[in-house]
């Protein structure tokens, strides 16, 4: 029997992270899950995100017990395990360990863009509510522990072309390509999350990926230090990414 293909997409938010849930969730051979180490990462910090104690109730809130489903789960008929994670949900006190029993990638998208998007919903965000240095540690974590460059993606170049840039993703993480990657249904899934009503208004609606549109981002004076920082860490992965 062919051996399962678990693959961990680490994402900050305001990215096209649920975009790309979707794209591999239409492949025939694909199994996907919607940020399970959420419920532990609210039970942990408390803190106050829409639909807070709903998402408890839906999942797991063990870290464990989700790492060992993420390890060990096998979908009949499905020979990948596609994961979409968010960079903060893996809170310091989980181990690590488990990241050598998949394949990590990278999805990462330009700061600037980031933190205009979230200026929205929070508007005094940390660092670390961006997520940015959450992706640094775990990419550095799986760099040294592999002695090799996990996959990288930016979000434009995906946007920008789609098909180049999953078929270069797929070859990184040595599964075949499929074009039906590339369309999809509008609607929900049964993967989605329960916060999907909340935040996945667009991405119900869509049916593939959209094309990118160059936007004039304008940052507040008084953020431009945690935009630097941010761009920083940023840069570290950029510079890796397929296709640079």
């Amino acid at each position: 029997m062919r051996a399962v293909r678990r693959i961990a997409m680490w994402s900050g938010p305001r990215n096209i992270s649920t975009t790309m849930l979707r794209s591999w969730g239409s492949r025939p051979d694909t199994f996907v899950c919607d940020e399970p180490l959420y419920a532990h990462y609210l039970r942990q910090t408390g803190l106050p995100h829409p639909g807070a104690e709903e998402v408890l109730r839906s999942q797991e809130n063990d870290w464990r017990k989700v790492v060992a489903w993420l390890t060990g789960h096998e979908e009949p008929g499905k020979t990948v395990f596609y994961q979409k994670h968010m960079t903060h949900h893996l809170l310091p006190e989980i181990d690590r360990g488990w990241l050598g029993r998949v394949t990590n990638a990278f999805l990462i998208r330009e700061p600037r863009e980031v933190l205009a998007s979230f200026l929205k919903i929070v508007p005094n965000p940390r660092l670390e509510d961006l997520g940015f240095p959450q992706q640094a540690e775990i990419f550095e974590h799986v760099r040294r522990e592999t002695g090799s460059i996990p996959p990288v993606v930016d979000a434009r170049d995906v946007l920008t072309e789609p098909e180049a840039s999953l078929r270069a993703l797929c070859d990184a993480l040595e599964v075949e390509y499929t074009p039906s990657m590339l369309s999809w249904p509008a609607g929900p899934r049964d993967t989605d999350g329960v916060w999907a009503k909340d935040w996945y208004d667009a991405v119900l609606r869509s049916t593939g990926f959209e094309p990118y549109r160059p936007r004039k981002v304008s940052i507040p004076r008084e953020h431009e230090g945690l935009l630097s920082e941010a761009s920083r860490l940023y840069e570290k992965l950029h510079r890796h990414r397929l296709g640079g």
